[in-house]
């Protein structure tokens, strides 16, 4: 699994990082990206589903 987050969509609410700081990298300004490359381990598959569907602006995409 993968996790992609679009930089146009982000407003900054920080909610996937507050789910899943494993996953998520934070700017100076709020806005997330995906930590790394992207790539979830499988103990973290929930946590990845659960930021996205708490995501506001729909910005995180989960591709198998």
């Amino acid at each position: 699994m993968r996790i992609q987050v679009d930089s146009e969509k982000c407003e900054g609410h920080n909610r996937c990082y507050s789910i899943a700081a494993e996953l998520f990298d934070v700017d100076d300004y709020g806005y997330a990206t995906a930590a790394g490359d992207g790539q979830v381990p499988s103990e973290l598959e929930e946590k990845a589903r659960l930021a996205a569907d708490n995501c506001p602006e729909y910005a995180i995409t989960i591709t198998d």
